[in-house]
């Protein structure tokens, strides 16, 4: 019997056939010029703001893209699972999704050094009992998301190695949180950025102790590419006090009211800052027939009147502006005051020209003002989320009370835009309204030489142009 001695190109295609070559993360990367980063629509990684796109994950991972030269690439996935499936799968390079480490995770994919360890809270509403240690929550309508880092921590403090028989599938802290704060649930576990966030829309929330272990959130990768794994882990490790800074940005929730609000901060910045600026401000408005204070009002707001000021997303200027909407509006330096002023007018006439003609004043300027901050398509949302409860969309009053809403699992989800900080562009029109009416109250009326005393009846908004 003889054998027959296969061909080169027989040879070739059985290795082929038998052998998988997979380049490197790093090189698919680079090869593709792009970065491709699953996250979640959540407060916690990636959501749609007024300037575009904003997250803590979104910031850090951009960020990342950029020291690689790249673009970044994000892909939206409606759980945890998904976004460690598609790091798996090889149709993300990373999982950017304030994601925990769990010993269940990682049999599927590898974890960058953490970025952040956190304390696990058990939280409960303030007019109910405050449960008394571990021992205290077994009679209680408890709930966790099923096979949670919060549910092993549960386990673990519980002495159990039998599943927390409180597990909720398909369910988040966040939904869990809410369901707290409308008595639907006793108490739940969360960790303290899961907390922060809700109690900006949740006050009534409270910690009543926290669980021994703590939470560590990282990034997922790609199982046993130490190259890849090490050049995340070196971006980190650079980024210490740019990651203090997102994590003040968004789990940080600094008083409404708090030094450069209060009263006297304001009249001392209108008596040395504004005069700098008043000519601007007054320019603009007669060009675009509007009332002057209150783009002086937006500037106070944004920046106390200081032209050097930035965010830690990046929006800088007096008025704030993102990188886009500047160019979009024809300013080249948005540190230059008069380029920023003229820029954020137009910007907010230019929104207040898409609140529909028969939404009344002073509502339509008040609208303006609120998708001004958190956009226009997410003030839409709040909107019809108005009317489905069987309210006015055409009231601020009542948009006002679903614009909050817009932070809450059960009502971004149905929306069309996704999550929104809706309690923060409520902040900002209220304190908006402040401002104008001090504006009022202190500012001589050319004509009389006397500070103009409101009348409640008077529009103190955009006057139609």
């Amino acid at each position: 019997m003889t054998l027959v001695r296969p061909s080169l190109a027989v040879l070739a295609f059985l290795l082929l056939g038998t052998c998988e070559f997979r380049p490197s993360t790093l090189a698919q990367v680079q090869e593709l010029g792009e970065l491709r980063i699953a996250t979640r629509n959540s407060p916690l990684a990636y959501f749609l703001g007024a300037g575009g796109p904003e997250g803590p994950e979104y910031q850090l991972a951009a960020r990342y893209a950029e020291s690689l030269g790249v673009r970044a690439l994000f892909i939206p996935c409606d759980s945890a699972g998904a976004v460690l499936q598609a790091v798996k799968s090889g149709r993300a390079h990373v999982g950017a999704a304030a994601l925990p480490i769990t010993v269940e995770a990682r049999r599927d994919v590898g974890f960058a050094t953490p970025y952040q360890q956190l304390p696990l809270h058990v939280v409960y509403e303030k007019d109910e009992p405050r449960p008394d240690g571990v021992g205290g929550l077994r009679d209680r309508r408890l709930g966790v998301p099923e096979g949670s880092a919060h549910a092993a921590a549960l386990r673990a403090a519980l002495g159990s190695a039998l599943p927390v028989p409180w597990e909720i599938g398909k369910a988040d802290a966040l939904d869990l949180l809410d369901r707290v704060s409308y008595g639907e649930l006793d108490l739940t576990v969360a960790d303290s950025n899961e907390f922060a966030t809700a109690r900006r829309y949740h006050p009534e929330l409270r910690v009543a102790f926290n669980l021994p272990s703590r939470e560590e959130l990282a990034w997922a990768l790609p199982r046993g590419d130490a190259a890849f794994a090490r050049s995340v882990n070196e971006f980190f490790a650079g980024q210490r006090e740019f990651i203090a800074t997102v994590i003040e940005r968004y789990y940080v929730d600094e008083d409404a009211l708090g030094e450069y609000t209060g009263t006297r901060n304001f009249m001392r910045h209108v008596a040395e800052r504004l005069p700098k600026y008043r000519g601007y401000f007054e320019q603009i408005a007669a060009e675009l027939g509007a009332d002057w204070r209150i783009f002086a009002a937006v500037g106070y707001q944004e920046s106390k009147w200081d032209p050097n000021a930035v965010s830690p997303t990046g929006v800088r200027g007096l008025m704030m502006l993102q990188t886009d909407t500047a160019a979009a509006l024809g300013v080249r330096d948005r540190a230059d005051p008069k380029q920023s002023i003229f820029g954020g007018a137009r910007y907010l006439q230019s929104v207040r020209d898409m609140i529909p003609e028969r939404v009344p004043e002073p509502d339509r300027t008040w609208f303006a003002l609120a998708a001004y901050n958190v956009g226009y398509g997410h003030l839409e949302d709040a909107r019809v989320l108005t009317q489905s409860q069987g309210k006015n969309p055409d009231s601020w009053q009542d948009v006002r009370a679903a614009l909050p809403l817009l932070a809450e699992e059960r009502y971004y989800l149905t929306t069309k835009r996704g999550y929104a900080r809706g309690w923060e562009a409520v902040r900002f029109v209220d304190n908006v309204r402040t401002y104008i009416d001090l504006l009022d109250l202190v500012i001589p009326d050319p004509s009389t030489g006397e500070a103009q005393v409101p009348n409640p009846q008077q529009l103190t908004g955009i006057r139609p142009g």
